[in-house]
C-alpha cells in the first residue's frame, strides 16, 4: 500500500510538471503572431518585439488602420502611411502576412453590409496586403480566405472570416447603457449565406491537425454590450454546431476589436476539446481606463495594456502555448491548451 501511494505521488508530480511546462525554441514547431487595432498616426512599438519571437506568420485581426470614411482617396493614403512605417516595412520583408478587416479599416464604425463603398474598400485592403491581381479574393464579395501550412507532416489551417461585408444590422440597446443587445430575430446574419457555405466546406473537407479561425470581433465574450457574435445568438450556435458536426480538429478562435486582450474558454456540446477564443487587441492604443466587465468564459485576467498575441505549437506534446506580450516583449499573460 505504501509503495502504491508513493507511485501515485510521483505520478502526480510528473503530471503537474508536464502541465506547467513552458515552450522552448527547440520544442516549438510553428509560431503565429497576431494583433489588431493599429492606428497609423500613432507610434508602432511592436514590430521589432514581435520579430524577436521568430513567428512563421503574422495575422492582422482587423483595424489595420483607422480610416472611417467613404472617400477612397483618404483610405488609400492611410493604408500607404502604415505601409511606409519603417519598422513595419522591415518586419514584413521576411514573413508571411495574412489579414482580415474590422470596421475602422473597412471604412465605417461598427459597419456591416450597409457600407456603400465596401467593394472599393476591399480592393484597397487587398492592395495593402499585396494580394495579386489574379487572386480569387479580387473577384469575390468579402475578404474571407483560408491558407494551410504543413510542418513535419502536421497541417495548420488558418481561416480568416469577414464579419463586415455581409453582416446585417445590430440591435441597439435602448434599455441600458450597453450599445447593443442580442437580437431575437433568426433572419440576422454575421457571415452571409455564401460565406457560411464556404466555411462549411473549409471545415468539412479539412485534414488539418489544428484549425485557427480568425474573427475580427469576439466570439465567446459578449456580455459587455459592444460588438460581438453574442449579438446574434443563432449565429453563435450555428458556428459551434458547424465546428462539432464537421469534426474539425483543435479549433482555436482568434479575435480583436476590444482594445484589450484576454483568453476565453467554453465547453461546447459534442466537441471533445474546449473551444478557446484568444483576444489580442491594442497594438497602438488600449483600454487604459478598463475597470471591470463580465465575461463568464474568461480565463485569468484582462490585459488592458498595449499588446500582441502569440500561438506556439508543439506537435510532440500536442500542445499550444498562447501568450500575450507587451512592450519590450514582456510576457503579460499566458494560457496552455493540451489537445
Amino acid at each position: 500500500m505504501k509503495y502504491i501511494k508513493t507511485l501515485l505521488i510521483l505520478l502526480f508530480i510528473i503530471t503537474a510538471c508536464k502541465l506547467d511546462q513552458k515552450p522552448t525554441e527547440s520544442s516549438t514547431n510553428f509560431t503565429i503572431a497576431f494583433g489588431s487595432c493599429n492606428n497609423q498616426f500613432s507610434p508602432n512599438p511592436f514590430w521589432g518585439e514581435i520579430a524577436k519571437n521568430k513567428p512563421d506568420v503574422w495575422i492582422w485581426g482587423g483595424d489595420i488602420i483607422y480610416s472611417d470614411t467613404d472617400d477612397m482617396t483618404i483610405l488609400a493614403q492611410n493604408y500607404l502611411m502604415q505601409k511606409k512605417n519603417i519598422d513595419y516595412a522591415n518586419f514584413i520583408k521576411n514573413i508571411d502576412i495574412l489579414a482580415t478587416w474590422d470596421d475602422h479599416d473597412y471604412g465605417l464604425n461598427d459597419g456591416g453590409a450597409e457600407y456603400i463603398k465596401k467593394e472599393a474598400s476591399q480592393q484597397l485592403f487587398l492592395d495593402f496586403i499585396d494580394v495579386s491581381k489574379d487572386d480569387d479574393r479580387r473577384n469575390q464579395k468579402g475578404v474571407y480566405f483560408a491558407k494551410e501550412y504543413t510542418i513535419n507532416n502536421k497541417n495548420i489551417k488558418i481561416i480568416l472570416l469577414d464579419t463586415r461585408y455581409f453582416r446585417t444590422a445590430l440591435t441597439p440597446d435602448i434599455d441600458s447603457e450597453k450599445r447593443y443587445k442580442p437580437t431575437i430575430s433568426s433572419d440576422e446574419t454575421m457571415l452571409g449565406e455564401t460565406q457560411w457555405n464556404w466555411l462549411e466546406n473549409q471545415l468539412q473537407n479539412s485534414k488539418a491537425s489544428y484549425t485557427v479561425i480568425v474573427s475580427s470581433i469576439q466570439f465567446l465574450s459578449s456580455e459587455h454590450g459592444f460588438e460581438s457574435w453574442g449579438n446574434m445568438p443563432n449565429e453563435v450556435t450555428k458556428l459551434e454546431h458547424l465546428i462539432s458536426s464537421t469534426n474539425a480538429k483543435n479549433v482555436i478562435i482568434l479575435s480583436g476589436d476590444r482594445h484589450l486582450s484576454e483568453f476565453s474558454k467554453k465547453e461546447v456540446a459534442n466537441l471533445n476539446y474546449a473551444l478557446i477564443d484568444f483576444t489580442s487587441s491594442g497594438l497602438t492604443h488600449s483600454y487604459t481606463d478598463y475597470n471591470d466587465e463580465p465575461n463568464q468564459f474568461r480565463i485569468g485576467d484582462v490585459v488592458s495594456e498595449k499588446s500582441f498575441g502569440l500561438l506556439k505549437f508543439d506537435f510532440k506534446t500536442n500542445t499550444v502555448f498562447m501568450e500575450i506580450r507587451g512592450e519590450n516583449n514582456v510576457l503579460l499573460a499566458s494560457f496552455t491548451q493540451i489537445y
